[in-house]
């Protein structure tokens, strides 16, 4: 489905390009600057071809907002690295380019053939794969060999992804919402509320800021098993004393805080899965009355995920996604809103788009995991290591960005 999904936006796209050629005012001042970070420039050739890009990859949020973002953050890592003497060999190159294609059962000639046929340039595409493997080696080479992994660590990271005790955790929540042009201030404010020390003030904030449907219960939200929760977020959760704030998780489009009201022990086991299947159904609108009323319509049409096809039937193929997911592969929203659902059940709490489009979800079903197919001693270690090195990484470009010269010209 995805993979469809992707080379009809790639081909309806190309249609649009060749019905509808960009007139003198779309190329006029198409090169100009319109951001400079640390006097390096970003064009609006830049923005418009990552733009377009996100949007082929249907990447959530808005595509113009989001490639302003990332291309501050590629040129400030692509400086660092610059600094660092850090340089990618073609051969390297290569490869990540085949690896990133292969995500979509393509070749990397076969995916720069139809980003060009979308009108994606391949130096634009080579650039944005070229910043994530170079930032990859830069946080390998600044922080590999500042890590160890003990049999604790191990341990830990075998509870918290294989479920091999029937732990269970009761949770808070803050979800707050980035509006566009105002991460600064939501990162802020997210690092000021995960100092809250109490669990009453945590209420306390959460029924002022959080935009999560939970915010009406002081973010309370029920009795949870640690298998249930996304795996990423396992390892946080079980490192949390009750009273404590995790720090700020991004997520798509909000950031959010989660505070350990309790935990307890279980007799049996928690139940472990190696994959789960969920259907979104996209509806225009948002929040709105009339996309609300008519989640409400879908939803009482349908008893199955398979029952959605009927719903979709004659519209745009892409108001349509069923996937089947490793739990640590699915979106953090949308893995914290299946845990609280049984096959058939459905949430309508996320969107997408910035807020434009509803998202009608549903979970299929969960396959168990057998025995024999948890993760090894090396996978445990490898998960906490990655697990490190990101949060090294994530604390190392905010130190980049605190530190650079941004000026926002366009």
């Amino acid at each position: 489905m995805r993979i469809a999904l992707f080379k009809a936006a790639l081909f309806a796209l190309a249609c649009a390009l060749v019905s509808g050629p960009a007139g003198p005012a779309t190329a006029q001042g198409l090169f100009e600057p319109v951001i400079k970070v640390n006097d390096k420039a970003i064009t609006r050739f830049e923005v418009e071809q990552r733009a377009r890009m996100l949007t082929l990859f249907r990447t959530p949020g808005d595509p113009i907002r989001m490639a302003r973002e990332q291309l501050v953050e590629d040129r400030l890592k692509m400086g660092a690295a610059e600094t660092l003497g850090i340089q990618i060999s073609e051969e390297a190159m290569d490869a990540a380019l085949e690896e990133f294609a292969s995500r979509g059962e393509m070749t990397a000639d076969q995916m720069i053939s139809q980003l060009q046929q979308a009108g994606v340039d391949e130096s634009s595409f080579r650039s944005f794969v070229r910043a994530g493997v170079t930032w990859r080696e830069l946080v390998r080479a600044r922080f590999a060999n500042s890590i160890t992994v003990g049999e604790n660590d191990i341990e830990r990271a075998k509870l918290a992804l294989a479920g091999t005790t029937g732990v269970r955790v009761l949770l808070s929540e803050i979800v707050l919402p980035v509006p566009p042009g105002q991460i600064e201030e939501t990162q802020q404010r997210a690092r000021e509320l995960a100092e809250i020390k109490s669990i009453g003030g945590f209420a306390d904030a959460a029924r002022r800021y959080s935009a999560a449907p939970s915010a009406e219960r002081g973010g309370r939200l029920e009795w949870t098993s640690i298998s249930q929760l996304p795996e990423p977020l396992r390892p946080i959760v079980l490192a949390l004393a009750p009273g404590e704030v995790s720090d700020p998780l991004p997520t798509e489009q909000a950031i959010v805080l989660l505070q350990l009201r309790d935990i307890a022990e279980t007799d049996a086991p928690a139940p472990r899965y190696s994959a789960i299947e969920y259907a979104m159904y996209f509806i225009d609108g948002g929040r709105s009355e009339q996309a609300l009323s008519r989640a409400a319509q879908v939803r009482a049409a349908t008893d199955t995920c398979d029952d959605l096809y009927g719903v979709a039937k004659g519209q745009p193929p892409e108001v349509l996604v069923r996937e089947t997911k490793a739990p640590d592969e699915i979106p953090a929203d949308v893995a914290r809103e299946l845990q609280q659902l049984d096959p058939g059940e459905v949430s309508t709490n996320l969107t997408r788009s910035n807020g434009q489009t509803l998202v009608f979800l549903m979970l299929c079903g969960r396959s168990p995991l057998l025995d024999g197919e948890g993760p090894s001693a090396e996978d445990l270690s490898n998960f906490v290591r990655n697990q490190r090195l990101a949060s090294l990484a994530d604390g190392y470009l905010e130190q980049l960005r605190a530190e650079a010269r941004i000026i926002e010209l366009r």
